[in-house]
């Protein structure tokens, strides 16, 4: 229950600063809706339209209203699309989830077996050059990784399409390998890290000095002792895939709640733009409930107070 209470005055201080941030920002709304190419609209039309979409009210009464709505379940119209927010959004979450699901796979495909291999390896010929790319991958932006593959796999071999528009396998291949090879570069190095600390520890002196095989103490002592801080970056790693990797989906045309977030800032649509940071925030807060919840499943000894 503390927990929840905590998640209910985050989110009110999110949402209280990013609608803040929204009123201040430049720009007018009723100006983008109404000021369509080289079309000039008279001030007395715009500041009739700002009165019948209430943007003429105090900070604090557009706030109530938004709110309020959220309370009954109405995150209000988008500016843009002329339609339910929350209808507008649910647009994006298939694209959002395809992609991030497909990513973390690839991720964890990759990175546990290397991480592994170069912690049991280590300062071998295999651990320097794993370490050497994993860093590479790390330092590339992610939008640089997606333009390489798109400008090599899409426009040189001509293997995958270069633009997007719709969700379908050969069209998420290149950016779930881009977002695949952003995280795994990160994830790698953790689980070698991880595996590293146990493998230092003293019960695996004592499983070897008894003869059991280093398979079995690999699996059943240093993996589930190793996989707590693993889960705290694999539920970031979600957090941050499920809000919608904006840049990614901007360079791979990917229809996706990223893009669609950076579309709503462009058009100054401010209630698609509330309900994606609403969203966003909320799954960063229930991922992070989940990966506390998960620390008692794996770590018994939390429930009787340990660490």
């Amino acid at each position: 229950m503390r927990r929840l209470l905590q998640m209910v005055i985050t989110l009110l201080g999110v949402t209280v600063l990013t609608f803040g941030l929204t009123y201040i920002a430049p720009g007018d709304p009723v100006e983008m809706i109404l000021e369509v190419g080289d079309t000039i609209v008279p001030p007395e039309i715009i500041e009739q339209t700002r009165r019948e979409m209430g943007l003429d009210q105090p900070f604090y009464v557009q706030y109530w209203r938004w709110l309020t709505g959220i309370l009954h379940g109405d995150m209000g119209l988008s500016y843009s699309a002329k339609m339910p927010v929350v209808d507008r959004m649910m647009l994006g979450v298939p694209g959002t989830m395809a992609l991030a699901g497909s990513s973390l796979v690839i991720m964890v495909a990759v990175s546990v077996p290397l991480g592994i291999l170069i912690a049991i390896h280590r300062n071998h010929a295999i651990d320097y050059i794993v370490r050497f790319f994993s860093f590479i991958g790390v330092s590339m932006p992610s939008f640089w990784v997606g333009l390489l593959l798109l400008y090599f796999f899409g426009l040189k071999l001509g293997m995958f399409p270069i633009a997007g528009g719709e969700v379908s396998f050969d069209r998420m291949v290149l950016p779930s390998l881009t977002l695949a090879i952003v995280l795994s570069s990160k994830f790698t190095r953790q689980v070698r890290t991880a595996v590293l600390e146990e493998l230092g520890k003293d019960y695996v002196t004592g499983a070897k000095a008894r003869g059991i095989p280093m398979r079995k103490i690999l699996w059943h002592h240093i993996l589930p002792n190793a996989c707590l801080p693993l889960v705290t970056l694999f539920g970031t790693s979600v957090g941050w895939l499920l809000g919608g990797v904006a840049v990614v989906e901007m360079v791979f045309s990917w229809p996706g709640l990223g893009a669609m977030a950076v579309r709503a800032i462009m058009m100054r649509d401010y209630p698609l733009l509330m309900g994606f940071v609403l969203w966003i925030a909320t799954f960063y807060m229930v991922i992070n409930l989940l990966i506390d919840a998960s620390y008692y499943v794996l770590n018994p000894r939390l429930k009787k107070g340990g660490e």
